[in-house]
């Protein structure tokens, strides 16, 4: 069974700002993600990926289509889900790690981290011990641990970004360029971590400009030029 289905899924922004001018994105996109399988999106930049994961996250409407989402028992359309249903929906199954790390000052890098496991039920112990485990993996010093991540280094943020994204317990997880900023032996830790979250079943659709990353965590490059509406 599919973990994640988009069903023939089309974009067009308007821009208000330049007298309602329409500006087609994407067209007819389908795909799917198995569990256990990454599938990585393809083309070059301005093609419309970020969009696409944009929308299989409910951050965007999509004007036409479906993406369907499997939530335990339940089928969710994500495309016409209710705000509060799409909420819960990344609670249990869907997570998202992005190139930019959002934070509250004054929380510490362990805290930050820990909060997504407890979101999911985890115990406050149990949080804290899978943050520390995935901020050794992937370099942070222990030294910034206690300290919060709005005053630490590109790099540094965006490893904290990406443990907060994996140590949830997500069927499904989408991410946007986790390794843009980090060097070959961070970029190699998050090669590991995508590796051990295939093993365990979870279905990743992504998004990944270096290519030797793309090349060793895909099982499917889907092309998006061939979906795109200015085309």
């Amino acid at each position: 069974m599919e973990a994640l289905s988009i069903d023939r899924v089309g974009k067009t922004f308007t821009m208000h700002l330049q007298g309602g001018a329409r500006l087609p994105v994407v067209r007819d996109v389908s795909l799917a993600v198995s569990p256990g399988e990454c599938v990585v999106l393809g083309g070059p930049s301005g093609a419309g990926k970020s969009s696409l994961l944009k929308i299989a996250y409910g951050n965007y409407r999509c004007d036409d289509g479906h993406v369907w989402v499997q939530d335990g028992g339940e089928r969710v359309d994500v495309a016409r889900a209710e705000p509060r249903r799409v909420l819960r929906l990344r609670r249990t199954t869907l997570g998202y790690v992005s190139q930019f790390l959002r934070v509250i000052p004054r929380v510490s890098a362990l805290d930050l981290v820990a909060q997504a496991a407890v979101e999911q039920g985890a115990s406050s112990d149990e949080a804290t011990g899978r943050a520390a485990a995935l901020l050794e993996r992937l370099n942070v010093p222990r030294r910034l641990w206690s300290l919060p991540p709005a005053t630490f280094s590109g790099g540094e943020q965006q490893r904290v970004n990406i443990a907060r994204g994996f140590v949830a317990e997500h069927p499904v997880l989408l991410l946007d360029e986790p390794t843009a900023s980090l060097d070959a032996r961070n970029r190699a830790a998050v090669v590991e971590l995508i590796h051990d979250k295939k093993r365990r079943g979870v279905a990743i659709l992504g998004i990944f400009h270096d290519e030797d990353v793309r090349d060793r965590v895909a099982d499917r490059v889907v092309d998006v030029t061939r979906f795109s509406a200015a085309a």
